[in-house]
C-alpha cells in the first residue's frame, strides 16, 4: 500500500512538477467560488457582463483583453501552502476579492473601450502613457482612492480606472461618503454614470490564446516560477549592523532573550506579508532582506531585549524604510535612463 507523502516530499515533488502538467482547472475549486461571488456581485449593481476567468500566472488581464487571469496555486491547497511559504501569505478571500474586482475594473474598461472615452484622459490620465513597474506615489493624494495594496491607482491611468471601479463595485462601501472632499469622487461619479449607460450590454468576450498565458501553456517548473521573482539586491549585510544593534541586544546584555536570528526567521512570513504591502513590492524582494539580517544577527549573537510586538513594529518600520528607499532609487535610476535614452 502507497503511504501519503510527507509535506517535503510532496513540496519537493510538486516544486519539480511542470505547471501545464498539472491538470489545474478553475472548476470545484476555491477560484470558482470566488468567481461566483464576483458575479454575484456584478449582478447587485445592474452589471449584465460577466468577464470569463482563468488560471495563468498571476493576476491580470491580457493587455486590452476582457479576461480575468487568476494566479494557478489558489486552484490547489497544495500549491497555496507552497505560495504561503515561498511568498510570506497566500490570499485569504477578502484579499482575493479586492483582486477579483480590480480586474473585473480592467475588463469592463476594455470591453466597452472606456478610455476611448472624451473625459478619460482628463480624468484618469493618459492612457497610452507608457507602463512603469516602478513608479512614484504621493501617500497623501486625494486624487485617487484607495483599494489595494500600496497607493496602486497612481501607478497608471489604466490601474486609476480599475482601482476606481473596484470601489464603485465594492458591496456595502459608501463611496459618495468615502469620498467626500476628494477629487476621487469625480472619478467615481462619472463611472457610476457610465455603467449606468452599459449596464445592460453584453460585449463579446475574445477565446483564450497562448498569448494571455493560461495554465496550459505554463510549460515550467512551479519552482521556475518562483525563480524568476527579483530579489533586493542586499550585497555585504554589514551595512545594517548599527541597525540591529539598536533593534536587538548582545547576547551579555540579554542571555535570557530569543536569539535576533531566530526572531527574525520565526516572524519572517509576517514580516514579508506586512512590509511588501506598505513598501508596494514583490515578498520575494522583502525576504532577501528578512533572511539576510536574520543570517548577520546570527553572526553579530544578537537577542531580543524588548517585547516582542514593540520589535516587531521596530522591524517593520525599519524593512519598510530600507524597502522603500531602494525602490526609489529604481525609480529615480529609470527616469535617469529614460532621458538619457
Amino acid at each position: 500500500m502507497n503511504r501519503p507523502l510527507d509535506w517535503n516530499a510532496e513540496r519537493t515533488e510538486l516544486l519539480g512538477r511542470t505547471i501545464s502538467d498539472l491538470g489545474l482547472s478553475v472548476q470545484g475549486t476555491r477560484v470558482e467560488r470566488l468567481t461566483a461571488r464576483l458575479y454575484e456581485e456584478l449582478g447587485e449593481r445592474g452589471v449584465a457582463f460577466r468577464p470569463p476567468v482563468y488560471l495563468s500566472d498571476q493576476w491580470g488581464c491580457p493587455d486590452g483583453t476582457p479576461l480575468i487571469g487568476v494566479p494557478f496555486y489558489l486552484a490547489d491547497p497544495r500549491l497555496e501552502r507552497i505560495e504561503a511559504e515561498e511568498s510570506g501569505a497566500v490570499e485569504g478571500d477578502d484579499e482575493a476579492m479586492r483582486y477579483l474586482r480590480h480586474e473585473a475594473g480592467h475588463a469592463i474598461n476594455y470591453a466597452f473601450h472606456l478610455h476611448e472615452r472624451e473625459e478619460f484622459p482628463r480624468l484618469f490620465g493618459d492612457y497610452g502613457r507608457p507602463y512603469d513597474e516602478h513608479y512614484a506615489a504621493d501617500p497623501l493624494s486625494r486624487e485617487h482612492v484607495r483599494h489595494i495594496l500600496g497607493w496602486y491607482a497612481q501607478k497608471h491611468p489604466d490601474e486609476d480606472f480599475a482601482e476606481t471601479f473596484a470601489v464603485w463595485l465594492t458591496p456595502g462601501l459608501d463611496w459618495r461618503t468615502e469620498y467626500q472632499g476628494w477629487g476621487a469622487l469625480a472619478k467615481l461619479e462619472w463611472l457610476d454614470g457610465i455603467m449606468r449607460e452599459v449596464a445592460s450590454l453584453s460585449p463579446p468576450t475574445p477565446a483564450l490564446t497562448d498569448d494571455d498565458l493560461p495554465v496550459e501553456s505554463m510549460h515550467w517548473t512551479v519552482a521556475e516560477h518562483y525563480a524568476d521573482d527579483e530579489p533586493l539586491p542586499v550585497g555585504d549585510a554589514r551595512q545594517f549592523d548599527g541597525d540591529l544593534r539598536r533593534i536587538f541586544a548582545a547576547e551579555t546584555e540579554a542571555p535570557d532573550g530569543e536569539p535576533a536570528g531566530r526572531f527574525l526567521l520565526r516572524h519572517e512570513g509576517e514580516l514579508v506579508t506586512r512590509v511588501s504591502y506598505w513598501a508596494g513590492v514583490r515578498p520575494s524582494a522583502v525576504r532577501t532582506l528578512v533572511v539576510a539580517l536574520a543570517r548577520r544577527a546570527e553572526q553579530l549573537r544578537l537577542h531580543v531585549a524588548g517585547l516582542e510586538a514593540t520589535t516587531l513594529i521596530e522591524l517593520t518600520a525599519f524593512q519598510t524604510a530600507v524597502v522603500m528607499h531602494w525602490r526609489s532609487t529604481h525609480i529615480l535610476r529609470a527616469t535617469r535612463d529614460e532621458a538619457q535614452s
